[in-house]
């Protein structure tokens, strides 16, 4: 009898085992919780796969925990979604950034009547563009934000877009209040200040944000590498 039991343990723990193996060549490559399938921790999980300390067994993915705040549709305290200041866009329609939801998302700010580092900002940006694949631009919306919303009203930004050839649907200018523009630089740490009626000293920084408004890259400097840029967009479109 204690042969049999041993045997029964045995089976079970080679099933399990294999069914982990075969469960890890189709989730190695999956963000999210993992747990061991013997539970040697109990409902102890782990953001990697990174095998069980104590039977050294693969972790499975624990499908069900996986980005419960997205599943839910939820916001985290971290996300910009939470910002509520009201913005127009180049065609003139009110939005709050939560409209944005739902869209990996790359943003930076500019001014229209800036005439060193902003026309490098959005050659940048077009250069991101141009190395995503045209499949996934329908899951991405690149995002121009003024900081002069005194000048750079919808029209403007509207005019802008057609002579830059940004007026795909892919791209929205945004134009939002003193206070607005202030408090959203704040947020992706862009530092800019006016040093004449039409000239301001600004940060130059694109960031990219996942669905949920949650920032997950910055990129700074003009002219610069961009392939971690590049790669976060394609993880988070993919």
């Amino acid at each position: 009898m204690k042969t049999l039991k041993y045997i029964v343990v045995v089976l079970l723990t080679v099933v399990a085992f294999q069914s982990c193996n075969s469960d890890k060549k189709n989730t190695d490559q999956l963000s999210g919780v993992y747990q061991c399938p013997m539970q040697c921790e109990g409902d102890k999980t782990y953001e990697k796969n990174v095998g069980c300390p104590i039977c050294k067994m693969d972790l499975q993915l624990v499908e069900e925990k996986v980005s419960k705040t997205e599943a839910l549709g939820e916001i985290s305290d971290e996300s910009i979604f939470n910002l509520t200041s009201k913005w127009n866009t180049e065609e003139g329609t009110e939005i709050q950034l939560e409209d944005l939801k739902g869209k990996t998302l790359v943003m930076v700010m500019i001014y229209t009547s800036c005439k060193a580092a902003c026309p490098r900002l959005v050659a940048d940006m077009r250069n991101i563009e141009a190395q995503i694949p045209k499949e996934s631009l329908n899951d991405l919306q690149f995002i121009l934000v003024s900081i002069d919303p005194t000048v750079d009203t919808p029209e403007r930004l509207k005019d802008f877009a057609i002579e830059n050839a940004m007026d795909d649907e892919h791209w929205t200018f945004l134009q939002g209040s003193e206070s607005g523009v202030r408090e959203f630089a704040n947020v992706l740490s862009v530092k800019y200040k006016e040093i004449s009626p039409i000239d301001f000293s600004h940060s130059n920084i694109i960031s990219v944000f996942n669905t949920q408004g949650e920032l997950m890259h910055q990129q700074e400097g003009l002219g610069v590498d961009n392939k971690e840029t590049i790669a976060t967009i394609l993880e988070l479109t993919s």
